[in-house]
């Protein structure tokens, strides 16, 4: 199964690239699209993830085709 990942603001910055493109060949989570994409590099506290455009927890399950966008933590004033 194929998965198209991107990061968005400070991820972005941080892990050095805007989008991965994975291959699964079994069931898989948004963390485990995030742990394969970065095995060595935690998700920070309070990121948000989406997938399609919907927001979703990290066990999520994602399909074929999905799109799973991850965003760091929002902070407002």
């Amino acid at each position: 199964m194929s998965i198209k990942v991107r990061y968005f603001a400070s991820l972005k910055e941080s892990i050095g690239r805007s989008e991965d493109n994975l291959e699964f060949s079994g069931l898989a989570t948004v963390g485990d699209v995030w742990h394969s994409a970065n095995p060595n590099k935690a998700l920070p506290d309070n990121s948000l993830a989406a997938v399609n455009m919907d927001y979703v927890e990290l066990n999520n399950v994602v399909n074929d085709g999905d799109e799973v966008a991850f965003f760091p933590p929002v902070t407002g004033g």
